[in-house]
């Protein structure tokens, strides 16, 4: 028996105006996926969650058995199992963000007259079109002068990287800086205790990047400066219990967002290389339904995750059908014509809206089938919210999903 997870990041939502007042789910010609509900179990997933959001990573470790509210360590430290960084059960790590401000001068000099992270200048994100080089000179040269051996920086991926703050402290109230885009700098600088060493890091860093040959060539391309690192998604690195372990299976994540990878580590399972994956913003669905298949010839479970990419969730909604229908066709479609010819199978999908306040109101929706699937299964129930949603009964503890999942006979 082959078991497999399907998780679509940022796939489910709302309904939308350009759509007819459909979801991109309900909009889309998403025959494999509605397959899947017609053939087995469909409803809604419920995360249990302390927190007012409930994120895409917390949705993973609760369909893998484990409950957010007490293993969920945060980002950073899910980053730092992923990236092979060692850390300390009393040691803090910091998710470290390049990021862009912004001053009140019109134009370019907007981004020119910072002298430190005060009024009046605003957030406006993490940095853009950031070169892997340009990351790594930038993050050397910070190491340089304020890396200790209570602070070290590791290198990660894009615009995001980490500290680790030996014997640090947790409780420092710290902002992602993509909710403080357009906000004035002292509404989201860190808070609590902790916030004196964070601000003044990320001070220094201001000064070390002000001014770096990086940022002159930056300006000379037309793109904008690298400010400083911005300090947050910090947390402990925790010991689970094995999933491998635990359900006596062999299994792998296909991924390449290093949180998912290091839910993965953090789980006992192995996990790909995202070279394995040939595109990294998880628009690449055939690789990743080829690299599930290569993996279930070996192991006996798989989680794949695949997200909508950045800013399309909340942006054009025709550009989102069309990659919640390639989702359907290059990942669903591309694993259940190659398990058929594997034997029997359990298949989990689950979709969830990304990053989505936890008040009930929009719920990951999930499906959970045996296969081989026959095809002349027919009917009007299809995998989206609504369809869902009005299944009676069909309110799902999330943390119980991988156990049905798994469980024989």
């Amino acid at each position: 028996m082959k078991y497999i997870v399907l998780h679509g990041d940022g796939l489910a939502g709302g309904p939308r105006k350009e759509l007819g007042g459909k979801t991109p789910l309900a909009a889309a010609a998403t025959p494999n996926m509605d397959a899947v509900a017609r053939h087995g179990e469909l409803g809604v997933a419920v995360v249990p969650a302390d927190s007012l959001q409930v994120t895409s990573g917390m949705v993973q470790t609760a369909v893998l058995g484990y409950d957010p509210r007490k293993l969920y360590p945060g980002p950073a430290p899910l980053e730092a199992a992923s990236l092979g960084v060692t850390v300390g059960e009393q040691d803090v790590v910091y998710r470290c963000s390049m990021v862009t401000l912004r001053g009140v001068a019109a134009g370019e000099g907007a981004y020119d007259d910072i002298k430190k992270l005060a009024a009046p200048v605003t957030v406006e994100g993490e940095a853009e079109r950031l070169e892997r080089d340009e990351a790594r000179d930038l993050l050397e040269a910070v190491n340089e002068q304020l890396g200790s051996e209570t602070i070290q920086f590791y290198p990660g991926s894009g615009s995001r990287h980490l500290m680790v703050w030996v014997g640090g402290k947790l409780r420092a109230v710290c902002l992602d800086p993509r909710e403080g885009a357009g906000r004035p700098i002292g509404d989201c600088l860190p808070t609590g205790d902790g916030a004196e060493m964070l601000r003044k890091l990320m001070d220094a860093s201001l000064v070390i990047l002000r001014d770096h040959p990086v940022n002159d060539q930056r300006r000379e391309d037309g793109r904008k400066p690298i400010h400083c690192l911005w300090l947050w998604g910090q947390g402990r690195a925790l010991r689970w219990p094995s999933f491998a372990e635990r359900h006596h299976v062999s299994g792998t994540v296909v991924a390449t967002n290093d949180v998912r990878r290091g839910i993965g580590i953090c789980a006992g399972l192995g996990a790909i290389e995202p070279s394995d994956v040939t595109a990294t913003d998880g628009s690449d669905f055939l690789s990743r339904g080829q690299a599930a298949l290569r993996e279930l010839g070996k192991k006996d479970f798989v989680y794949v995750h695949a997200e909508m990419p950045v800013g399309m969730a909340r942006g054009d909604a025709k550009a989102a059908v069309k990659i919640v229908e390639e989702f359907d066709k290059q990942i669903v479609g591309t694993l259940l014509n190659g398990l058929a010819k594997m034997g029997p199978f359990r298949l989990l999908l689950v979709c969830d809206g990304g990053r989505v306040r936890n008040d009930g109101s929009r719920p990951p929706i999930y499906a959970l089938c045996d296969g081989p699937l026959q095809k002349s299964k027919s009917g009007s129930r299809g995998f989206n919210e609504t369809d869902a949603a009005a299944v009676k009964d069909g309110v799902r503890d999330a943390t119980k999903l991988s156990a049905k999942l798994l469980t024989q006979g």
